[in-house]
């Protein structure tokens, strides 16, 4: 694991830490430590699980989109990955698991409007996130950083519960950490997807050899999202498609989990002058 995103992940623990110390001391910390421990555990060994399920996808059994996910693996020299169907017409892809010997890639069944390179090329990106590592990462990135916002939630109410006990200071600091706390749990993991995303689309192009397959694909799936954006799911998870498909507004704007498809798209096109 890279040393930046160690100290991501650290920091996203910090925070959780600090959460827990303002509300509880000591023991706050202690425990939420444990909460830290047990969500890191759970997002390990259940975070392809639990995503697969809750986009009800199934094991794929076509033996063309079998073949180039195979295909493609090998050309990464890493074990082909379990694949699964999503019942959407929004083409999409992610990939999930904890590690290359058990990962799995999930395609939307719209994924098939697109053509046999641009689909290969979707599936060298996912590949590029099995191969770089980046799926466990981003697993654990989300899941403390959405208990993070979750204790925050719950936090909230006690801006009213002891509004009549704490002072002005102390309520100030209560505000802060239900605020920005989530705010900056939040900041870390999109660092941590973000620059994973452009690898990812560097590598998945050095798979295929066709940069421009992939920023083709990349512009489809983009437009189809904008106009048709998923529904069902949870936002949480955007950062794991290879193109966000819910749906965006001037807030949730702020907190985009993938670089701009126009930076990534220059990126690949550059590629493929050299």
């Amino acid at each position: 694991m890279a040393f930046h995103t160690i100290i991501l992940l650290g920091t996203l623990t910090g925070i959780l830490l600090a959460v827990g110390w303002f509300f509880a001391g000591p023991l706050g910390m202690t425990v939420a430590l444990a909460f830290s421990v047990l969500l890191n555990l759970v997002a390990y060994y259940y975070s392809d699980k639990i995503a697969l399920k809750m986009y009800k996808a199934k094991p794929s059994e076509d033996a063309e989109l079998n073949g180039i996910v195979e295909r493609v693996a090998r050309q990464a020299k890493v074990p082909k990955p379990r694949v699964y169907s999503v019942p959407t017409r929004v083409p999409n892809a992610f990939a999930t698991g904890r590690s290359p010997k058990n990962a799995a890639i999930a395609i939307t069944d719209g994924l098939k409007m697109l053509n046999p390179e641009e689909m290969e090329a979707v599936i060298s990106h996912e590949m590029g996130h099995i191969k770089n590592h980046d799926i466990l990462v981003s697993s654990l990135a989300a899941t403390i950083a959405g208990a993070i916002a979750y204790v925050a939630q719950m936090s909230y109410w006690s801006l009213f519960m002891q509004q009549e006990r704490q002072g002005e200071g102390n309520m100030l600091g209560l505000i802060f950490m239900v605020v920005f706390a989530p705010l900056a749990a939040m900041l870390v993991r999109l660092a941590i997807s973000r620059s994973r995303e452009y690898k990812a689309d560097i590598t998945g192009a050095m798979l295929t050899h066709k940069p421009h397959a992939l920023a083709s694909a990349l512009r489809k799936i983009e437009s189809v999202a904008r106009e048709h954006p998923l529904r069902g799911g949870s936002a949480a998870t955007a950062h794991m498609w290879i193109v966000n498909p819910f749906s965006q507004d001037w807030f949730t704007g702020l907190f985009m989990t993938h670089p701009p498809i126009e930076k990534r798209v220059e990126r690949l096109e550059r590629l493929a002058a050299l």
